[in-house]
């Protein structure tokens, strides 16, 4: 999953979707596109588990700055209640959240009109966490870019407007879909029975208000 955030990130920074549909026509686009850098970036991360965590820790690597958000503060993670002061100012939005009733919709209109001009909506996390209306109209008005990995409805329908929009990337719900990952999602399971039946809270629990 951070793999996936990662290179969607680089993908829109490096404009790779432009340099396709070039290639496409078999032009040599040389200073015909601006590409930018991860360095020096700031990214808001919203989601503090396993996943933003690691994602925060990958661009570390490449020189950003990561702001990480939980439903509840705790050291080096901020509440979500501080949502409205922290995003304006960060370049990059990843939504690594699960779905609850607090997240759903959380990524609406207000949201997206506090993200700076330019800056990429990255959602790994749920589709019903995002407004797709809303984020369409940004979208539209070419202000923001956006890398999804889900999206409501989904599957996306055939003719859907997020398909034509040359802002976005999208990949069918398939970030995890890599060599190895059912091992993987295997061993977690293993972790979080055996930690139930000694009658513990299993650690990748979610908590509601």
């Amino acid at each position: 999953m951070s793999e996936w955030v990662l290179s969607a990130v680089l993908t829109q920074l490096r404009q790779w979707p432009a340099l396709v549909r070039f290639q496409d026509k078999s032009v040599w686009a040389h200073r015909q596109f601006e590409a930018d850098t991860l360095a020096g970036k700031r990214v808001l991360i919203i989601g503090a588990g396993a996943i933003g965590t690691e994602v925060a820790r990958r661009f570390d690597v490449f020189g950003a700055s990561s702001t990480l958000v939980a439903s509840r503060p705790r050291k080096g993670v901020l509440g979500a209640n501080s949502l409205p002061e922290v995003v304006p100012g960060h370049s990059i939005v990843v939504i690594a959240a699960p779905l609850t009733e607090e997240t759903r919709g959380l990524v609406g209109s207000e949201f997206l009109k506090l993200m700076d001009d330019n800056a990429i909506l990255v959602n790994a996390g749920r589709g019903k966490i995002v407004d797709t209306d809303a984020l369409l109209v940004e979208l539209v008005a070419g202000r923001l870019r956006a890398a999804l990995d889900v999206t409501d409805p989904e599957p996306l329908p055939d003719g859907h407007p997020l398909w034509a929009q040359q802002g976005a990337v999208i990949s069918p719900h398939s970030a995890r879909t890599v060599p190895g990952t059912n091992r993987l999602c295997y061993e977690v399971a293993a972790v979080q029975i055996a930690a139930f039946l000694r009658g513990e809270q299993p650690p990748n629990a979610v908590e509601h208000n």
